[in-house]
């Protein structure tokens, strides 16, 4: 009998604890996030101390040289804000640019091409959250120390970040990339076990944490971000990270029985579960069963009808128009729902050309006052384009892979444009109150959106509590990091679904791939998720003072409280 390299069958109790919590995917970077707690600081000067400490130990995923954003709640207030901090494509790049070096549909970009960097707006947005919603009681100094130590120090990498790490070095060893190495030991991928120091990532810091989004966007840091782009075939310059600003968003929203849901807006694909949620709101998915066909199959349908639209629809809306209002409206949602068949799945219903989507960190923190910060951050394709700029120990993202090269589609690019964005995080509050019930998200390209109302649903309809909600088995349609003509056809069914529920829905009409395991359930996303509130899991369902937290075990980390 082979012996799953991963595990992925201890049991693990739902986390409980009253003063402050942090869910992440890294261990040290979940006790990074309770030591801001417990020096003063708030949930958005946490989230922004685990955010540095998973670029440290997780750059296969996330870092300042990719995009961020975040919902903070405001437990004075029990208002809901948002935070977009993904990064534009530079002012000379343009679909003709791309179309006369041979770039188009048939021919997309290279995975790492200086062409697919977009500007990183990570930095900016961990400065914004900090000014915004931050305690105030903490500088961003002393936000970065401990994950500026921890790279000066070293650190010990985690088993399946080793993994990821060695997946993606190729990147790091181009010849053309010479800085690659300042993420390798002796030329090769950390192991399992291994301490990695990263110093010049910790001098990155310093110049954030003494000048601010200046020390990123101007002077040195960004001079080596623009030659490093360069040397790659881009166009990046300095007078495009001067200009990159984050923005406040007023967060989209729709109330599922009694539970607003929140999402960021486009560019981001928030909206998709939302969609979805309008749609299964319809139907009564307890009565079919958890996790049964009829229940997978109508989740299904309900995810390729909203992931169509979005498709089509999706893009920067300071550029486009996009109909918010039309697509969440729940008239809308009951004219798609009329065109599930619970008995046969539908026809590809997911218009244009394949969109790529890949690893990113996402992780949640919650305070002693009540406050919480749902907080994703991305490189996007793994290490990104896996291109350092010199003395930087960053690589920098490729979301500009994400824009259209079809130039009648919304979403095409163009200069000082945002991309379509995967990466989405999450709230729940009650609709009548506006009280907290969950910060949480899904990361995982495609599959963000998909494991939001999956991991939402397994609680809401099923009572589980936050980490049975994650340790239960997941589907994903596409193919998690690629969407288009075709890719919705295919449904991945993850290990521990019933095999008789995976033929029933080979009969029903889908195109099953079931029982995938090991490090392949990377495919079902991490998830991370911190209730508080009246949920049905809850004993005498109403200790609003006490918070419920869970950590996804396809990942290295876990929730800590205290």
């Amino acid at each position: 009998m082979d012996i799953d390299p991963v595990g992925f069958n201890s049991h693990r109790s739902v986390l409980v604890c009253k003063n402050g919590c942090v869910a992440s995917s890294q261990y040290l970077a979940s006790q990074v996030g309770i030591d801001i707690l417990k020096q003063g600081g708030n949930a958005a000067d946490a989230a922004v101390a685990v955010a540095a400490a998973l670029n440290l130990t997780e750059p296969s995923s996330t870092g300042i040289g990719g995009d961020a954003f975040c919902l903070y709640y405001d437990s004075k207030t029990k208002k809901v804000h948002g935070l977009n901090g993904s990064g534009r494509a530079p002012g000379k790049l343009s679909l003709e640019v791309l179309h006369k070096e041979g770039y188009n549909v048939d021919n997309p970009l290279p995975v790492n091409h200086g062409h697919s960097v977009t500007v990183p707006g990570s930095a900016a947005a961990w400065c914004a959250t900090i000014e915004k919603f931050g305690s105030g009681k903490l500088t961003v100094a002393d936000i970065l120390e401990p994950a500026i130590c921890m790279a000066e120090e070293g650190f010990p990498v985690q088993k399946i970040t080793a993994h990821s790490w060695a997946k993606g070095s190729w990147l790091l060893k181009d010849e053309r990339n010479e800085h690659g190495q300042d993420l390798l030991v002796d030329g090769q991928p950390p192991r399992h076990g291994q301490i990695m120091k990263n110093k010049s990532l910790a001098s990155t810091f310093r110049e954030v944490a003494t000048k601010g989004t200046a020390g990123f966007y101007e002077g040195r840091i960004a001079e080596e971000i623009c030659k490093a782009v360069a040397r790659f075939g881009g166009v990046m310059s300095m007078e495009d990270l001067k200009a990159h600003t984050t923005t406040f968003e007023e967060p989209i929203r729709t109330d599922y029985k009694g539970h607003m849901v929140w999402e960021i807006p486009p560019n981001g694909q928030g909206i998709t579960a939302l969609m979805a949620l309008n749609i299964l709101e319809g139907f009564d998915l307890k009565a079919m069963g958890h996790n049964s066909a009829e229940y997978l199959h109508t989740l299904i349908e309900a995810l390729r009808l909203s992931f169509a639209d979005v498709a089509q629809y999706c893009a920067d809306p300071s550029k486009v128009h996009v109909p918010i209002e039309k697509m969440l409206s729940k008239q809308y949602a009951a004219e798609r729902r009329k065109l599930i068949d619970n008995k046969k799945a539908l026809p590809n219903v997911c218009p244009g050309e394949r969109l790529k989507g890949c690893d990113t960190v996402y992780f949640s923190v919650a305070d002693s006052e009540g406050n919480a910060c749902s907080f994703i951050n991305s490189n996007y394709m793994g290490f990104g384009t896996g291109i350092v700029p010199a003395g930087c120990g960053f690589t920098l993202q490729n979301r500009g892979l994400n824009f259209s090269l079809d130039p009648t589609h919304p979403n095409v690019v163009a200069p000082n444009k945002r991309p379509y964005h995967t990466i989405i995080p999450a709230m729940v509050t009650k609709a009548d109150t506006g009280e907290l019930l969950a910060s949480y998200g899904v990361m995982g390209g495609f599959m963000q959106p998909q494991g939001h109302v999956q991991v939402l649903l397994n609680m809401l309809e099923f009572g589980l509590d936050p980490q049975q909600a994650l340790d239960a088995p997941r589907f994903c349609i596409g193919h998690g990091h690629t969407m288009g003509e075709g890719s919705l056809e295919h449904v991945a069914v993850e290990e521990g679904i019933a095999d008789q529920v995976t033929s029933a829905l080979k009969v029903m009409g889908h195109n099953v791939t079931p029982n995938i395991g090991g490090y392949s359930r990377a495919l079902f996303g991490r998830g991370q998720v911190i209730a508080r509130g009246p949920w049905s899991f809850i004993p005498g369902n109403g200790e609003g003072s006490v918070y419920w937290a869970g950590s996804d075990p396809r990942a290295d980390g876990a929730a800590f409280g205290y």
